[in-house]
């Protein structure tokens, strides 16, 4: 099990001459399960995204393990899940042609394209892993319901085995069941991984995070679940919708 550490120094992000993130600073190491939470806009996507690569800060630096994070070396460490919409658009690929191909592309020796019996083994014990059903396996990815889909995505970032995962709203068009499960999968994963995840109510995933973000664009606070989900600090961001309820504190920020 690797230890790898990402480093966030004074970090201004600028999208299309709007102020995303500023001055965001703050150490996260694995193994752990680090929450970033905050409301729609507050730039949770834009900080997972400039994590990766994807986006060039303006200002501030990313590093990964003490040294300035070069996007080759992340794209072997880092597995990373984007927020999945539930588009009508047609994909006529299965569940696991998504898994397999991501392996190909992450393999190091040539040809990618073709696949052997130990890349299929790998992809059978991830599509396990993740518990999707083996009657799912050779479904097609736009036919499934957003649990399985959410499943599958997961399991494409798992299959090259990274260390750190970044996980964007991966509860998101899940059934009420299904949430419950996802957040056990994911809370078994921070076990031996580094995973950030971006979510609006931390609640399922509390009894297994390290660490909280509280992302607002300009505004932010990193700590202990405990020394975050307070009444006084969670006001900073969601005003009134921070409401304390049988001495618990809950966020109403539904979308």
């Amino acid at each position: 099990m690797s230890v790898h550490v990402i480093g966030v120094e004074d970090l201004e992000v600028e999208l299309n001459g709007e102020k995303i993130l500023s001055g965001l600073t703050f150490r996260i190491e694995g193994p752990s399960l680090i929450q970033v939470i905050g409301p729609n806009g507050a730039g949770k996507t834009t900080l997972l995204k400039t994590i990766i690569g994807l986006i060039k800060p303006k200002r501030g630096r990313i590093t990964l393990d003490g040294v300035p994070a070069d996007p080759k070396r992340l794209s072997n460490i880092v597995g990373y899940v984007p927020q999945m919409t539930l588009s009508e658009v047609p994909i006529p690929i299965t569940a696991w042609e998504v898994v397999l191909n991501s392996l190909l592309l992450h393999r190091k020796r040539f040809p990618r394209i073709r696949a052997g019996k130990s890349d299929f083994e790998k992809v059978r014990k991830t599509l396990e892993l993740v518990d999707l059903p083996e009657d799912r396996w050779h479904k097609r990815f736009d036919k499934m319901s957003g649990g399985e889909r959410q499943r599958v995505l997961l399991a494409r970032a798992l299959v090259y085995d990274p260390q750190i995962l970044l996980l964007d709203e991966p509860l998101s068009a899940v059934d009420p069941l299904g949430k419950v499960e996802m957040a056990e999968l994911i809370g078994k994963l921070a076990e031996s991984k580094l995973v950030m995840v971006t979510s609006h109510d931390p609640i399922l995933l509390l009894p297994y995070t390290d660490k909280i973000i509280l992302l607002n664009r300009s505004y932010y606070a990193v700590g202990k679940p405990e020394e975050i989900l307070t009444l006084d600090v969670l006001k900073n961001v969601y005003g009134e919708s921070a409401i304390l309820l049988e001495s618990h504190v809950h966020i109403s920020d539904e979308h």
